[in-house]
C-alpha cells in the first residue's frame, strides 16, 4: 500500500496531479484546490491505492484527516473512490463528523449539496465509527448560514435532478435564483433559463 507520497509537481489536471519521484511519475487523484498547486515545486500527498481488476489507482490528500474521512465513507454502502473524492470536495471532514454525531442528514445535505439519499447513507453508516472528540460541536453555531439552502431550494434542486439535471448543475441553477421564491417559481425559472 502506497500510504505517502513526495516529490515534484509536473502536471495538474481536473480533479487529479502528476508528482515526480526519482523519475517516476506518479498519477493522483485528489481534491486538493487547483489555484493552490504551483508547477515545479515539492508537493506531499497523504495516499490511498484503490485496487480493482483492471487499475490501481492512487488518491491523495494534502491534510491526513481527509484520508481518514476518504476511508471512512469508502466503507459506506455505494460509496466509491470516485464518489468518496467527490463528497470531500463538497464536505470537509468537520462538517461531516458533525452530521454524524448529530445524526443530521439533512445538514449535510443542505450546508454540501451531497445528495440526500447520500447524506443519509453517510449519517448512518458512519454512526459510532467517529469519535465525538474529533470534533468540538459548538452549541452557538448559527442557525442559519448563508450555505445553508431553504427547503423551496432544496425541493426545487431535488425537482430538477428528477426531470434528468445532475446535481451540481441543478444546485448551481437554483443558487443563482432569488432564495426568497416558493419552489414551484424557482423550478419554472430554471426550466426557462436553461431553454433559452
Amino acid at each position: 500500500m502506497i500510504r505517502y507520497i513526495e516529490g515534484r509537481l509536473s502536471a495538474v489536471r481536473h480533479q487529479a496531479v502528476v508528482v515526480i519521484v526519482h523519475n517516476l511519475g506518479y498519477l493522483i487523484h485528489t481534491n486538493t484546490e487547483r489555484q493552490s498547486l504551483v508547477l515545479d515545486e515539492t508537493v506531499a500527498f497523504h495516499t490511498h491505492l484503490a485496487v480493482r481488476e483492471n487499475a490501481l489507482d492512487l488518491y491523495g490528500f494534502k491534510d491526513a484527516r481527509e484520508l481518514v474521512y476518504f476511508e471512512l465513507l469508502l466503507s459506506v454502502p455505494k460509496i466509491g473512490p470516485k464518489s468518496a473524492l467527490q463528497i470531500l470536495a463538497q464536505a470537509d471532514p468537520d462538517l461531516i463528523a458533525t452530521a454524524v454525531l448529530t445524526d443530521d442528514a439533512l445538514r449535510l445535505h443542505k450546508v454540501s449539496g451531497v445528495g440526500k439519499k447520500t447524506a443519509v447513507n453517510i449519517v448512518t453508516a458512519l454512526a459510532g465509527k467517529i469519535d465525538s472528540t474529533e470534533i468540538s460541536i459548538s452549541s452557538d453555531q448559527p442557525a442559519v448560514s448563508p450555505n445553508i439552502l431553504t427547503s423551496a431550494q432544496t425541493d426545487a434542486i431535488d425537482a430538477l435532478i428528477t426531470l434528468g439535471y445532475d446535481e451540481k448543475n441543478a444546485r448551481l441553477i437554483i443558487t443563482k435564483l432569488d432564495s426568497a421564491l416558493p419552489a414551484k417559481d424557482l423550478i419554472h425559472l430554471a426550466l426557462r433559463q436553461t431553454n433559452q
